[in-house]
């Protein structure tokens, strides 16, 4: 007698829409979508579905029904200014349309977010150097501007620090503060926020100062809220700081390399993320071309060195954990791949993966959920 197993393979459960933006300078055409089967890692490309100009970052609304983008350009209805852009979400087919597209205040913004409430657009218009934040109304649109600051100074690098350069913009946990890292000043600065009318005010003290030349650039906060972790594009490091919720004041506890040791070439830091339970930090490295891991001390916030892993790509711009925390993206903009890693939950070890998603000149990744 002759017997004969089936195998049956899983069916791809396609929870989740990632969508890529993208500069547009070298034939892209600008955000791309994806569906994600989180259990796996698969994904089943839908294509381009917006096509705009350098759609570099991205951020979804609270109820997942719309997309923001930033059209990082320094010219927009005439004036020297970028835009931002909504979009209503098709969940079904992925499928973006264009609601409304109006200037982000300033020349070539480079970050935008969402505050705690999901009530408030915030963008950080680098160029230009400064930052603004807009109501959303209940269609997802965008009012007028509910507040504006223009960022002044410069610091010691003449190539890329002779003004302000603001280049994201973030709500502290509370929703109280809001934080600006301004690589030109080499200062973290931080704002007042009054989440009932969208306002920006400076704080006291308004900044900390870093070394000079270190050019700030992206920042994670611990889910604890007890900390923050500020990455400095132009020297490769990352400072850790203790945040007093009550007064929104930062104290440096600690600066650390992201770069191997006796490391030569040319590096430029990027982006910086913590996974869910505040466990392992992540910052990507570009001309090394990696992403460092470092592990957070529970008690005082601060990091050791877990492993550095290459990126599979050049230049990784920008990289994401997925919702679920199984997966980091990598996006590596000179090398058109956002390629991923699995996480190891108990380490934070990164473990590079087959799955890769081809896109041109790839910038930011977001996710929105289909269930």
């Amino acid at each position: 007698m002759v017997l004969f197993v089936a195998t049956f393979a899983a069916a791809a459960d396609f929870s989740y829409l990632i969508y890529v933006g993208t500069y547009t300078d070298k034939g892209s055409k600008g955000i791309y979508a994806y569906r994600l089967d989180p259990r796996t890692g698969e994904s089943q490309s839908i294509g381009p579905v917006a096509e705009t100009d350098n759609p570099s970052f991205l951020a979804v609304s609270a109820d997942n029904k719309y997309l923001y983008a930033v059209n990082e350009t320094d010219h927009f209805n005439g004036d020297r200014a970028g835009a931002i852009s909504t979009y209503a979400i098709d969940r079904s087919s992925g499928k973006l349309t264009l609601m409304q597209q109006i200037s982000s205040l300033g020349a070539d913004p480079a970050h935008l977010s969402l505050d705690r409430t999901g009530r408030y657009l915030l963008v950080a218009n680098y160029t230009s150097g400064n930052i603004a934040s807009f109501p959303i109304a209940s269609n997802g649109t965008l009012g007028p501007r509910s507040s504006f600051v223009q960022h002044a100074g410069s610091s010691v690098n003449k190539e890329r620090q002779t003004g302000p350069h603001a280049h994201e913009i973030q709500a502290s946990k509370d929703n109280r503060f809001v934080f600006v890292p301004d690589l030109g000043l080499d200062e973290l600065l931080v704002y007042r926020f009054d989440s009932k009318s969208g306002a920006l005010s400076p704080n006291s003290p308004a900044f900390v100062k870093v070394s000079p030349g270190s050019g700030p650039r992206h920042l994670a906060i611990a889910p604890s809220g007890r900390f923050v972790y500020l990455v400095n594009e132009l020297s490769s490091t990352v400072i850790v700081f203790s945040y007093q919720a009550d007064s929104g004041q930062l104290r440096e506890l600690q600066t650390i390399s992201t770069l191997p040791p006796g490391f030569k070439g040319e590096n430029t830091t990027a982006e910086i993320a913590v996974d869910a339970k505040g466990k392992f930090l992540y910052v990507s490295n570009r001309g090394d071309d990696s992403i460092a891991v470092f592990d957070i001390n529970q008690r005082d916030g601060k990091l050791a060195f877990v492993e550095r892993v290459p990126t599979g790509g050049k230049t990784p711009r920008h990289f994401t954990l997925d919702p679920t925390g199984r997966w980091l993206f990598a996006e590596n903009q000179d090398s058109g791949t956002v390629n991923l890693f699995s996480v190891d939950p108990a380490n934070g070890r990164l473990t590079a993966t087959s799955h890769s998603l081809n896109v041109t000149s790839p910038v930011c990744v977001v996710f929105v959920p289909l269930k």
